[in-house]
């Protein structure tokens, strides 16, 4: 399922258009992204939480040349899956 599909789904079950859902979507995206950055929490009772882990620089190797290279920090956002959603993915 890729964006469209599910703006498409989430019209059907709300019985509204698809441009509006898609709009609710890409809105749900931007309030958590903006989360993210911000360094908030985003937990959705049920479903999970989203979150930033701080990675540290570390070495590493080029694959091609196996030349020492320096893997710089990073922020890398998480998710970690809700009870609810488990149960429902493992029926």
């Amino acid at each position: 399922m890729n964006k469209n599909d599910l703006a498409a789904a989430v019209a059907r079950d709300c019985d509204q258009s698809v441009a509006g859902a898609a709009n609710v979507v890409d809105a749900i995206f931007d309030v958590i992204s903006q989360a993210l950055q911000s360094g908030d929490e985003v937990k959705i009772a049920g479903f999970g939480s989203f979150s930033v882990a701080n990675r540290a620089a570390r070495s590493g190797r080029n694959p091609r040349t196996g030349e020492a290279i320096t893997i710089s920090a990073s922020r890398q956002p998480k998710f970690k899956a809700g009870k609810a959603l488990k149960d429902a993915v493992n029926g």
